[in-house]
């Protein structure tokens, strides 16, 4: 396969992207390492890109954010350069796809189509769901992918269920089965047994919180961030002591930086 484009720094941004994407490939000048990836190999580093994206975003640093974006750019580049290789399809093909489908996805925007009111999350996954229907699922939580996080994946096929009809009209049925995986968890008497009712456990929570209009991921997100910062401003009143402390002990100081965190005095 011969190897064109403009490399020089005056050459618009994209093409001389895909100019060193094609260079990296080159059997004959291009990067060993580039030369052997393959979808399967790069997939990690797209998934890490698209975190890192969002670190970005979260701290608002928007010089990381250009940078960052340009990472995930090159995963797409890359995984097009590859597909190109192997007659499959190409950048272009790629845009192509998700043009076609952002203007089939906004029929009121591009078509003729009048704008019923629907939020845009129902009109978004209507659409979506048609479009599985015409790839031939036949499931409703068909196309929801195993490679996104476990805690994700659980609140999307929860929304796919909710949306034929499976769900508990109020929150009240879904505390009730939390408190019931708890005691079969407490219950459970083999390791196989213990991982299978933990994974109900952490399942019938994240529905509990879906419930009350809460993304689980963000509440997750927070109380992280929360654990971290209040453990820290442990560490921090102990003076390097933090370890060497009784349990009582260290709890006297977790609850006297939620004080803190309160603006409450001792």
């Amino acid at each position: 396969m011969t190897v064109s484009g403009d490399l020089s720094p005056s050459t618009s941004g994209l093409q001389r992207l895909h100019a060193i994407m094609a260079r990296l490939r080159d059997p004959a000048r291009g990067c060993e390492w580039d030369i052997a990836q393959t979808f399967s190999t790069i997939a990690p580093y797209t998934i890490e890109e698209a975190y890192e994206v969002e670190d970005a975003i979260a701290r608002n640093d928007m010089t990381a954010l250009k940078e960052e974006l340009g990472d995930l750019l090159l995963q797409v580049v890359f995984h097009a350069r590859m597909a190109e290789e192997l007659r499959l399809f190409s950048f272009d093909d790629v845009a192509a796809t998700i043009s076609d489908k952002l203007e089939a996805r906004h029929p009121h925007v591009f078509g003729d189509e009048n704008d019923t009111g629907q939020s845009r999350e129902d009109r978004w996954e209507s659409a979506k769901a048609n479009e599985r229907a015409a790839k031939g699922a036949q499931s409703a939580l068909d196309g929801v992918a195993l490679a996104l996080p476990a805690l994700i994946r659980a609140e999307k096929l929860q929304k796919r269920a909710v949306r034929v009809g499976f769900d508990w009209p109020d929150p009240a049925g879904a505390v009730s089965k939390v408190i019931e995986e708890l005691e079969e968890l407490d219950h459970a008497s083999s390791d196989e047994e213990r991982v299978a009712e933990a994974g109900d456990l952490l399942f019938a929570a994240v529905n509990v919180v879906r419930k009350y209009g809460v993304a689980p991921e963000d509440a997750l997100r927070a109380a992280n961030a929360k654990f971290q910062r209040r453990f820290v401003g442990m560490e921090t009143l102990a003076a390097g002591t933090f370890a060497d402390l009784t349990l009582e002990e260290q709890e006297a100081l977790w609850q006297q930086v939620k004080r803190s965190e309160r603006g409450e005095t001792a």
